[in-house]
């Protein structure tokens, strides 16, 4: 089953962020990742935030969960707990 994964590139001074729908194997979101981008559809704009010789990949599940995300207190700081668990 394919899921929808947000990915998050920067390389060579440049950012893109897009979403791609794969199963969830490695080899299964690389290749998406390498079509989407073969295919022209990612808009790389340029980033000062990173240096120009660093480059690396994130990607995450996208969940559309309506259930609240649980919060607690940690030394003084409001954090999330973790979102719910999907039934």
């Amino acid at each position: 089953m394919k899921k929808e994964f947000r990915v998050q590139l920067r390389a060579y001074g440049h950012y893109a962020d897009f979403k791609i729908f794969s199963k969830d194997t490695k080899e299964d979101i690389e290749n998406s990742i390498v079509d989407k981008l073969g295919q022209n559809e990612v808009k790389l704009e340029k980033d000062g935030f990173s240096g120009k010789h660093l480059k690396w990949i994130t990607y995450e599940e996208v969940i559309n969960d309506s259930r609240p995300i649980h919060y607690e207190e940690v030394l003084g700081v409001r954090v999330a707990t973790g979102a719910p668990e999907r039934g």
